[in-house]
């Protein structure tokens, strides 16, 4: 028997009693874009999950290949009507056993889907306020620039945003360089430089922050560039925006009093779109 919300149940009534995934965070995963009965960026998504098993030391099923994976999640958003325009996320977990040390490294994983209003990636005219959260701090080592379930900072962030009628905050790491934002990569342009953090900085190692690092290389009279950015830079910056794959580009607006042009990234999104209609 267990203790369930103050009700003593069956101990079969509680499926994650012994999950991983949810008593020790033991789990990576992907958020993948569906359109057209596609996953955007396939390649990108599959090769991170495969690193992001091996890093945590998971076995990776004989099975579980690329095909195999969009073969799931195109299953899945098929049988609910979600193939025009969706997100799935699959998430991979330790199987149950063990406290901090597994019983074996074996894996299942969990896929599930929500629809999504637009087919193309667009920006939304609406101010976009940012501030800097420094509650806590990303640690500079290969554990951050995965996905894991461990994404505590992110949610005090993503509460503090909210209590302080914030769109988002600007994450540290722990030499106070910005890493990133709490729901993607964070892009700094300054005169006809674009600036991102490497990926040792201890950010994400972003599926859209490629896509956005190679179309920006494209644009004739932008030096683009991968280093350290404090958070005094932020301030002298002509524009800022964040990148995931779900919303593609987000232009800041604002952060503290300065306020921010959008013309790149609005230039970014158009060849962002025209990029997908291409392949």
């Amino acid at each position: 028997m267990i203790n369930f919300n103050g009700t003593i149940v069956s101990q079969d009534a509680n499926i994650l009693k012994q999950n991983r995934a949810f008593l020790y965070g033991d789990a990576v995963f992907e958020t993948v874009k569906i359109i057209s009965n596609k996953i955007l960026f396939l390649e990108d998504h599959y090769f991170r999950l495969m690193s992001s098993m091996r890093v945590i030391r998971m076995e990776i099923p004989m099975n579980f290949t690329m095909e195999y994976f969009e073969e799931q999640i195109l299953s899945l958003v098929g049988n609910n009507s979600l193939s025009d325009s969706s997100r799935a996320r699959i998430t991979v977990y330790r199987n149950d056993g063990g406290y901090y040390l597994p019983n074996d490294n074996s894996v299942s994983f969990l896929i599930h889907a929500v629809a999504l209003e637009n087919v193309s990636y667009f920006i939304e005219k609406k101010e976009y306020e940012v501030d800097l959260y420094k509650d806590f701090y990303v640690t500079k080592q290969l554990l951050s620039s995965i996905k894991t379930t461990n994404k505590i900072i992110n949610i005090t962030g993503s509460i503090y945003a909210r209590e302080n009628g914030l769109d988002n905050c600007v994450l540290l790491n722990d030499s106070k360089n910005v890493v990133e934002v709490l729901q993607g990569n964070i892009f700094m342009l300054i005169g006809n430089r674009l600036i991102t953090p490497p990926v040792s900085e201890g950010c994400l190692n972003g599926v859209m922050r490629k896509q956005i690092l190679g179309l920006a290389k494209k644009i004739d009279h932008l030096k683009v560039v991968e280093e350290a950015i404090s958070p005094f830079d932020l301030q002298k910056a002509d524009e800022l925006f964040i990148t995931n794959v779900i919303k593609g580009i987000q232009p800041i607006t604002k952060y503290r009093k300065k306020t921010f042009t959008t013309n790149v990234a609005n230039q970014l999104v158009q060849m962002l779109n025209e990029m997908i209609r291409l392949n």
